[in-house]
């Protein structure tokens, strides 16, 4: 039944992306002058989780780089490389860069100046999740070097300027942004349609459970990917020639626990730490939670720090925040799992 299992994972970048002729239009402009050995502005894409950002990116740099011989990209998730060290040495590990780093014992200062020294093709560093970046004068040091174009990907703008400093808010005032709204039922009908073509079988899921599972993904392409991936795996697993409405039905709710499970596996020691507390009370305000948090840890973030965290974990579903920023509380979101099985 599975005849593509790459084009059914959120990560897959298309040959054509749907229904953002117009984004990749206004990020093709901007990238323009590297196709004339000028770097190009720094760049914000801004919008909620799975509506296209990462895919979009990825797909206009590797569409350059087909333009341009010697144009580079390199991606890093700063979720997952959340540290200066980290993001910096996930760059030059893709230039090739750091054959004699020890990630050990190398200083921070020589990667920096590893940067510095690049005297390669042009490079469009993509940085995802880039409001997660425990220090962000990186970005600030990446801005003074020619040879690198960023582009930052972040849910909400206030996010990213939230722990920046004066100096590096004031560069990114200036900079270009590319603003994604959620998808319509009939734009991501369209986009699993186009996944489905190229990742199953002809025929084996229908028009209606398209829509169905459309619907239930409320304009994020990340979960309708994940129930569409679910219900293929589940009706090959039954050894159907199909996909039922009932494996459809049956996929929403377990697409959904199998998407909050990856979130959580995304978490640092420090978001985990507070998930944790959080899935401990029914509900808890904003400083008894900081209060727990820093009896638990050895090395505590700001309270700002960790409003940038708990807001960040809001947006992708991994808690629930109630209430106005005066009688905010958090709340888990696991409850409304434990009827699955």
């Amino acid at each position: 039944m599975i005849t593509d299992a790459r084009v059914l994972r959120t990560g897959f970048v298309p040959r054509e992306v749907e229904h953002r002729d117009a984004e990749v239009t206004h990020l093709t402009e901007i990238l323009a002058p590297l196709t004339n050995g000028e770097p190009a502005d720094t760049t914000l894409l801004l919008g909620p989780s799975g509506v296209g950002k990462t895919c979009l990116a990825k797909y206009t740099a590797e569409q350059l780089r087909q333009e341009v011989l010697d144009v580079e990209y390199q991606y890093v998730n700063c979720w997952q490389n959340f540290s200066e060290f980290r993001t910096i040495y996930r760059i030059l590990e893709g230039l090739g860069k750091t054959v004699d780093i020890h990630r050990q014992s190398t200083p921070r200062d020589e990667l920096f100046e590893r940067l510095r020294q690049y005297d390669g093709s042009p490079c469009v560093v993509i940085l995802d999740e880039v409001d997660q970046l425990e220090d962000k004068r990186l970005l600030y040091h990446l801005h003074e070097l020619s040879h690198f174009s960023m582009l930052l990907i972040a849910n909400r703008e206030r996010d990213l300027f939230a722990t920046a400093g004066e100096r590096l808010t004031s560069r990114l005032t200036g900079s270009e942004r590319v603003r994604f709204d959620r998808y319509s039922a009939g734009e991501l009908i369209s986009i699993l349609n186009a996944r489905a073509k190229w990742g199953l079988e002809e025929g084996v899921i229908s028009d209606s459970q398209l829509e169905t599972i459309a619907d239930a993904a409320g304009g994020d392409a990340r979960v309708a990917l994940s129930i569409l991936r679910t219900a293929a795996r589940q009706a090959q697993r039954q050894n159907l020639t199909e996909i039922t409405d009932e494996v459809v039905e049956a996929a929403i709710p377990e697409a959904r626990v199998e998407r909050h499970e990856k979130d959580l596996e995304t978490l640092t020691h420090h978001q985990r730490t507070l998930y944790q507390i959080i899935e401990e009370h029914e509900a808890i305000s904003p400083s008894d939670l900081y209060e727990k948090y820093e009896q638990r840890v050895d090395d505590p973030k700001t309270n700002r720090t960790v409003r940038n965290y708990l807001s960040k974990m809001d947006q992708y579903d991994v808690i629930e925040a109630a209430g106005t920023s005066r009688d905010r509380t958090y709340r888990s979101v696991s409850e409304s799992f434990e009827h699955i099985e």
